[in-house]
């Protein structure tokens, strides 16, 4: 059990770490290009980013925990995360050190309340796999439980020694770096970091109650009863509490095995097929989620030779079920609505959709929004992960010169259990095209979207998905657009709208307000207190640079006060 001192020596460190990379971010992404650097700040940006991702994996394996968790989340969004950090990190799920087997033989033995070669014939003391939290072992069950259990052969996971104090202070930490960032304003008015933080917490509570983790996989189990696409392994519920757990030995080919999968006759592209359509049925059909589908926690298992020609020779199994989301029936039909609008390039009923499963405060003006997502769709839609890696980067740069005000002026928030979602969609996605470089999202969700459509009872929806889909939708959208100018001619809200000249005052009005200047003298500011104790050169050297940022937004505050007649 970790000791009052190394709690706080463990949560001094993660807080120096977000520090010392905060002020890099802020004096590198914001500040230098606020002044005109751009060019500079770019320079050397690759060799940043591995920087900063190589200490992260070097803090992560060091101090375990929820670090861990983190790192792993980044390593799979191949999708969006530049491959500078996904590669330095994509070696998380195996090189958390593993606990020594005789601290996990007295934390089994206490929990399980009989001597560990009475719980089980046999236990293997190399552990099959170490994990953040807690570590598995191969066993198997006395006779008699297994007569009982229906099965002999099984893996013990047991929690890490003093598992709760470490995660307890790693959630202080990270409390702590939300509240720094809810600091900075562009940050604040767009998330509610600490309630995103609670909520982070809340699923890192379940996670180390295996009870709760053992009813999870058994819900899990019954959703997918009747489907021969997935497997799942059975509770031995006699050797199972709050911190020990022991089900059937599911282990097979992990599904990021690409070799392996071949040598077993398994084409690596249709496992990618099946786990994207796997996963929405728990989305959207299900309402009931696997939560962290990483490759740690996904085995692909070769069945016998079958007389069934038509059945496919694997399936997917799923194990770990601490983390788990629901999604609620009024937010499953809002994710409905938003793939069916993705499916149908819509952008104006995308963000429609958008709004009613309430990631747009009800206050949000989505004319631009709108706009943007219908240039998006016409830019990029129906590309693949593989496809966009060859479009030129300027195209990206350009979509988000015209569009990344709009975006990010938008009152965005994240509903109950929307995070999971996000998270789980991401790792999908990721897993997909680590699979298969080809893999299309868009092919996963457009026969999904088809499916939708006709399992939708309302006329409405269909009319919609017609409308979306025909050539003559323009013609069947203007008295609706008609009918909007009207409403906003009688509230007075008409307003003639030119993008290109608003973004230009907007550019202008940004160069004269330097206020940003004065976030980045708080950031350096509070970087180099913290560090100072420890790091007492870095630390000041932050401190007085911080001199900088306040001199420039003092003197644009000056200037601006001055206005064009002085």
């Amino acid at each position: 059990m970790p000791d009052v001192g190394s709690s706080r020596a463990r949560y001094r460190r993660i807080l120096r770490f977000a520090a010392l990379y905060m002020a890099q971010a802020w004096w590198f992404e914001l500040f230098l290009p606020r002044i005109g650097l751009s060019g500079l700040a770019a320079r050397g940006r690759a060799r940043r980013l591995r920087g900063v991702a190589r200490s992260f994996h070097t803090l992560a394996v060091s101090l375990g925990g929820l670090m861990i968790k983190v790192g792993q989340y980044m390593s799979s969004r191949l999708d969006v995360l530049p491959p500078e950090i996904t590669k330095e990190l994509e070696g998380l799920q195996d090189e958390v050190p593993p606990v020594e087997f005789g601290a996990i033989r007295t934390l089994a033995e206490s929990e399980l309340g009989v001597p560990l070669d009475v719980a089980y014939e046999w236990v293997d003391p190399t552990p099959l796999a170490a994990a953040s939290l807690g570590q598995a072992h191969r066993a198997r069950l006395s006779a008699a439980d297994a007569a009982e259990a229906g099965f002999a052969d099984v893996v013990v996971k047991v929690q890490r020694p003093g598992i709760d104090e470490i995660v307890d202070v790693d959630l202080a930490a990270l409390r702590k770096v939300a509240r720094w960032l809810s600091r900075v304003a562009v940050v604040r008015e767009h998330v509610d970091l600490p309630a995103l933080i609670e909520e982070f917490a809340h699923t890192s509570m379940l996670e180390i109650d295996y009870l709760h983790e053992a009813r999870n996989a058994e819900r899990f189990a019954e959703n997918f009863a009747d489907d021969a696409r997935v497997t799942v392994p059975e509770i031995a519920w006699e050797r199972t509490t709050r911190r020990v757990l022991t089900l059937s030995d599911v282990t097979a080919i992990k599904i990021n095995d690409q070799a392996g999968l071949r040598a077993a006759g398994i084409d690596p592209s249709e496992v990618a097929a099946e786990f994207a359509k796997v996963m929405f049925d728990q989305l959207f059909v299900d309402g009931f989620f696997h939560a962290d589908p990483h490759p740690g926690n996904i085995f692909v298992t070769p069945r016998p030779a079958r007389t069934d020609a038509a059945a496919r020779p694997w399936t997917l199994t799923f194990i770990d079920f601490g983390m788990m989301g629901e999604v609620p029936d009024s937010l499953r039909q809002g994710l409905r609505q938003l793939i069916i609008a993705v499916a149908a390039r819509n952008g104006r009923q995308l963000v429609e959709s958008i709004r009613e499963v309430g990631l747009l405060l009800p206050s949000a003006d989505t004319v631009e929004l709108e706009r943007a997502m219908t240039a998006l769709f016409a830019r990029f839609g129906g590309m693949g992960f593989a496809e966009l890696q060859k479009v030129d980067p300027r195209e990206f740069r350009d979509f988000a010169v015209e569009f990344g005000d709009v975006v990010r002026a938008m009152p965005f928030q994240l509903p109950d259990n929307f995070l999971l979602i996000v998270r789980t969609v991401s790792l999908t996605s990721g897993m997909c095209s680590s699979l298969d470089p080809a893999f299309n999202m868009w092919d996963a969700v457009e026969p999904y979207a088809d499916q939708l459509l006709r399992d939708e009872s309302g006329n409405t929806v269909k009319a919609f998905a017609r409308e979306a889909l025909s050539i003559a939708g323009v013609m069947v959208r203007l008295p609706r657009r008609l009918d909007d100018v009207v409403t906003r001619i009688e509230e007075g809200r008409l307003t003639v709208d030119t993008p290109r000249l608003d973004q230009r005052i907007r550019g202008l009005e940004r160069i004269g307000r330097r206020v940003i200047s004065a976030v980045l003298f708080a950031g350096l500011l509070i970087g180099g207190t913290v560090l100072r104790a420890d790091e007492q050169v870095l630390g000041t050297v932050l401190m007085v640079g911080s001199v900088v940022p306040l001199l420039h937004a003092l003197f644009a505050g000056w200037a601006a006060r001055r206005g064009p007649l002085g």
